[in-house]
Order: C-alpha cells, then structure tokens, then sequence
C-alpha cells in the first residue's frame, strides 16, 4: 500500500515543478513512510510521484515507483495490492516477458504494455488506484478498483489535472482550490454524500469501478471521460438460477472467501486480523488460522460501555482458534480527544466516534510492528446483513408475509436495534420521490440521513441556504444510480445495490476503512470485497441471504464449523462507539470542542455554518422532550459541525502547499 500523486499539465512544453511533487508525496508520508519517488517527463509535461509502503518486496531502491517503461513511453504509479500476482508474472516469464523487481505492482505495467488497458483490467484482483500516462495517445488514465477500497482524487485546474490519494495530495498543488461547495457542505452535514463528488468545490473522486481517462487536445483543451468498467451485477429476478441448491450455494460461498483469505495472506511482513464480535471479522480469523501454521495476531477494539462492547464474543473467537489476541479498550470520553486528527486524516465528516476509534486501533497496531491487517469490511453488504436490509426485505421483497406478521418482524426489529436507531435505522420511515421513481422504494439505509437533511438548512451560513434553496439531496443521489442494474431485480438486491454506491464507499471503506489505517501506515485487507466472491455472493437467492428473521443466513452456514455456538446464533449488531449523549464524560469532552470549533467567533470567522441555527440545534439537543433517537440523530449532526469546522481549519484557513514543503523539508526528502 502506497499514495501516489501526479500532475499533466495544459501543455507538453510547460515544465512540471519536481518541488510540488516531492510536496505531494511529502503530505502523505503516512501512506508510505518506506521512501518516495519522482518521475518527470519534461518534454511531455508529466510528472507523477509515490510514497512507499513496503509489503511486497522489501527492497525500497528496486521497487521504487513510479515506473517507467524501457522505451520511455508509460509512466505508472500504483497504490494497493494485486492478488495472484505470482501466477501472472509467471506466465507473463514463460511468455519472454521481463521483470526488474519482485513487486507485484509490477504485473500492471507489464500487462498494459502487452494487453492494453481493456484486457488487463479484468486480470486484476485486489484493492487498487492507479495512474497511467501513455506518451502513445497522449492520455492520462486514472483507474480505482471495483468497491472503492483504496482512494483517488482528481480536478481540473488552469494549468491542467492534479491527482492524487487524499485530498491533501491535491491540495499541496498551488494552484488547486480550496473551498468548500455548497452541495458538498450539504452532504457533510447529513452524513451521505453524493458518489463520485467531495465536499470541496471542483474536487471528484474517481467512482468505484471505474476509470476516468484525460486526453490533450490542441491549444490546452482536456477531453474528460468517465467509463465504468466493473459493477455489482444481481441477477434479474427472472433469470436467476434456481437449480441450485442450497448446500451448493453454502458449499460456493465458503470456497470463495476461503481462496480470497488466502490470496491476502501473501505479503513479506506478518499479516494479522481485525476481530470483532461479528461474524465476518470471526470468519476471517477462523480461515485465516486454519491456512497459516502460526498463531494469528488478532486486534479488538473494546469500549468501556458494556452495550456496545463486543470483547467479550471477540475473545472467545480467538481462544477457539488459538489465536494470539490483542484488546485496546478505549474509554468514550477519551474519543473527542483525538477527533481533529482522525479528521485530518479522513478529510470528512463523520457521524460516530468509530472512526476515531479505528484511528487509534491502528496506531496501535503500527505500534507493535503490523502493516497488515485483514478485516471483515464488505460481508454485510453481500450477504445482507444490516438491519436496514433486514427492514426492506420485510416490507417490500416478501410478498406472501402477512401484513400482522410483517408489523410483528418490523417492532422486532425496532427493538433489536434500539441502540443505533436515528443512525442505521430511522425512528420514522422517510420517503423520497426521486429514490422511489428509480429504486422502487425508499432504501432504508438512507432514512436515516434523508431524515438529518431537513435539519441541515438552517445550519446553514444564509448565503448558502439561499443557494442552496430547493436542492433534494435524495434526487442527487438517486441521479448516479444505474437504472438498469435495480430494473428487475428483486427488494433485497436493490437495497444491497443502493448501500453499495452510497455507505460502503462514502462511509465504511473510506473514514472507518483506508483513511484511518493508513493514517498510521497500516494496510487493510477485506477479504468480502473480492470480487470472485462477490460474483457467487449475487447468485445466492434474496432468501438464503436472509431467512426468515436470520441475516446472512448462507454466510453463518458456510462457516458454521468455525463459530462458536453464540456467534452463529447471534443477530447482526452494528459496531459503533457510544454516542456522546449516553456519557456525561463524553459529552463533556465533546462540549470541549464545540468551544473551540462552535463558537459564535468561529462560525462567524469560517463563514459557513449559521450562529442562530447552531444555538437552537444544541438548545434541542438538551430539551428534556428530545428522543433518545432524536439525540443520536443530533448527535451526528454535531459531529458533522465538528468535522466541517475541523476542515476548514485544515484545508482552507491553514497554507496546505506551505505544510507540504514543510513536512518535505522535515523528512529530507529533496529533489
């Protein structure tokens, strides 16, 4: 794992500076303290760099990127990891091809001069973002592999394409804008953004699956397009193959995850797990200790809130396997504390001190000498095992359920997760017209934030209320969904298709995924989201994902063997750390730095948020009438405050270019 950074200027003849691109490197050290490289190509006005994670080959000076091709005309820079590696570049040697080093990076360049990038796409398997500049058709293509594990940014500026993996890269460009849109400060505020977009004004995010390809034209004009390339693809409900039964679908299931655990085992340092109380992270570690012939170092987050801690389960996982476990028990109030750097690292909002959580898991497993973990991120999304998935299959994928049967499973659920109701589920169900003219229905994993949205207005700075005025934030998001992927297909594969391009990208793989482990240069691996998986995952029929009242009904089979007997019987719960209302040292905590970020002076001062509207969503907050899923819809939204308060301090009041070079000079990284 790695960041990498570029710059294709306007023109061929206008020189890229290698400063700024030792700077773009310099901002993301974390994602790879390992050694840095630069390339320029001065007579072509390209210039890409790279910091370096090492996992594959341990040699920083042979593996150094970004690579250039023997004949000089492909320039590449890669950040993640490609699986089965070793296989291609084999055939590839057998074929007469030639390696220079032993990282698996490598098998992209080799493959695309060979193949071109239409058939080498397919041959990738992994978490990956890539640039590529091809001297051949003068084009700069920016690749992000199919479920947005791994990031990358993107503008356009008077002198030509910025890119980059964080925003920060970015913004380390002189002549990269800061400022916040409108529509982005929008989605901050309500949790759930836009695909494809950022908060920031001009500053996209190249989509999960797809490639975005940047050609000159004479006199400095870009031709920009944008390509899909990979998508989730549920069968429709007509063509499903039903002759399958149900041994066979938990038989495919548990040979996919156990080929995709053990493609991510490979790596030159120890790889460890993360280990919750849930049954995807158990299942990982389970197939992960059967595999190695060592004890797994298994790390658990633990909170000092017995409600929403999993320690206890996550323990008698590890001691089933003979793994060698390690608890980090955070206190809530402690949370708040490091909440401004998790949210330099994150560069959004996020509405639940997990994310902070996750940020200190990984510093701590830094700590102890691991850069590589596997994790059980994606699980949920493919086998339906949300409470939001749960709550739509219940009232709009099953026909025959009674009507008295149907209020009977939904209170059930109600209560089964009254913990996280305003957060995974909504208090009240939300309709948004947008969303049901393309999906069929309202997605119940945005109800809860459609249910924020109309608190976000008056929070608002009024200049941007104003312009704001008549904006549906449902109609923005429904507009990037791909209808002929939802016409067709049955309830539960719409919802699992909606989370997919909304929460799995904009939230889980993204603040509580690669922003927060690689903050502390830790690599993540989540073994659901391989994509031969997920191809047997979408053929497994909408009942076998949930049966009856059971979630993830195919995945608890396929690994009943490893469970223990409380883990296979247990209903999903959603992990998350305590919200602030539920502790008055928390609270307290949280209060600390609404001081400081929430004040009438810093309102006033950004520019962005309304004095009045912030006063009166606290003065509710504390109305002894206020909901407890009320509170922890507020909650949210304060956290969200924060956060965009937090940012502007960051990437907009403070000299980001200045840090760069700052950070640049600290390290001894020259040109």
């Amino acid at each position: 794992m790695c960041g990498i950074g570029g710059i294709v200027h306007r023109h061929r003849d206008q020189p890229v500076d290698p400063q700024i691109l030792v700077n773009m490197a310099a901002i993301q050290v974390h994602r790879g303290p390992d050694g840095f490289g630069y390339e320029v190509l001065n007579d072509a006005g390209v210039g890409f760099c790279h910091a370096r994670l090492s996992i594959i080959d341990l040699n920083e000076q042979r593996a150094r990127q970004p690579f250039l091709s023997e004949d000089g005309r492909v320039l590449m820079a890669h950040n993640g990891e490609f699986y089965d590696f070793q296989r291609i570049r084999a055939r590839l040697e057998a074929e007469g091809v030639r390696f220079t080093t032993k990282s698996d990076s490598e098998i992209l360049l080799r493959l695309y001069l060979r193949d071109g990038l239409a058939r080498t796409l397919p041959q990738l398997r992994g978490e990956f973002a890539f640039a590529l500049y091809d001297r051949g058709d003068d084009s700069l293509t920016l690749v992000r592999d199919r479920f947005g594990i791994k990031p990358q940014y993107w503008c356009e500026t008077d002198d030509g394409i910025v890119f980059g993996s964080e925003l920060k890269v970015l913004f380390a460009h002189p002549s990269v804008q800061r400022r916040f849109s409108a529509t982005g400060l929008f989605h901050q505020l309500m949790q759930t953004m836009v695909p494809g977009t950022t908060a920031f004004e001009g500053i996209h995010q190249v989509k999960p699956g797809h490639l975005v390809r940047i050609s000159r034209r004479p006199g400095g004009e870009l031709s920009i397009t944008d390509e899909r390339y990979w998508d989730v693809d549920f069968p429709r409900s007509h063509d499903r193959d039903r002759g399958r039964s149900e041994q066979e679908h938990v038989d495919a299931v548990r040979e996919a995850l156990l080929e995709a655990v053990e493609a991510r085992m490979v790596a030159d340092v120890p790889v460890g797990c993360y280990l919750s109380g849930g049954i995807d992270s158990c299942s990982i570690l389970g197939l992960a200790a059967a595999i190695s012939q060592n004890p797994v170092k298994a790390f658990t987050i633990g909170f000092d809130d017995s409600r929403y801690d999993e320690t206890p389960i996550a323990r008698e996982m590890a001691e089933a396997t003979g793994a060698e476990q390690d608890v980090m028990t955070l206190a809530a109030a402690d949370l708040y504390g490091h909440l401004e750097a998790t949210i330099w690292h994150t560069e959004r909002t996020i509405y639940n001190t997990l994310a902070v959580a996750k940020y200190l898991m990984s510093r701590h497993v830094h700590a102890v000498d691991y850069k590589v973990v596997m994790t059980g991120e994606g699980s949920d999304e493919l086998f339906g095992g949300y409470p939001a998935f749960r709550r739509d299959m219940f009232l709009h994928g099953l026909d025959e359920l009674p009507p008295q049967e149907r209020q009977e499973w939904e209170e059930a659920l109600q209560e089964s997760n009254a913990l996280v109701q305003g957060a995974m589920l909504a208090a009240d169900a939300v309709e948004d017209p947008a969303l049901e003219a393309v999906v069929g229905f309202t997605p119940s994993c945005l109800q809860p934030w459609l249910a924020c949205a109309p608190l976000v207005p008056p929070l608002l700075h009024p200049e941007l209320r104003q312009e704001l005025e008549g904006y549906r934030p449902g109609a923005a998001i429904a507009a990037t969904l791909d209808g002929d992927q939802l016409e067709g297909r049955h309830a539960l594969d719409k919802a699992q298709y909606v989370w997919i391009k909304t929460m799995l990208e904009g939230q889980i793989l993204t603040w509580g995924g690669d922003r927060v482990d690689m903050a502390n240069s830790m690599e993540a691996r989540p073994a659901f989201l391989d994509h031969h998986l997920a191809a047997v995952a979408v053929q497994v029929p909408p009942e076998l994902r949930i049966k009856g009242r059971t979630e993830k009904y195919v995945l608890r089979e396929a690994m009943r063997g490893l469970l223990p007997e409380v883990l296979y019987k247990r209903e999903k719960f959603a992990f998350m750390a305590p919200p602030a209302h539920t502790d008055a040292a928390k609270w307290g905590r949280m209060m600390e730095l609404a001081d400081q970020y929430l004040s009438d002076t810093a309102i006033e001062a950004a520019g962005l948020l309304s004095v009045e509207g912030v006063r009166a969503l606290f003065a509710r907050h504390d109305d002894p009438g206020t909901t407890a899923a009320e509170r922890v819809q507020m909650d949210a939204v304060i956290n969200h405050l924060l956060g965009v308060q937090i940012m502007h301090r960051f990437f907009v009041a403070d000299d980001v270019p200045a840090r760069a070079r700052a950070e640049a000079d600290r390290l001894g990284w020259t040109v």
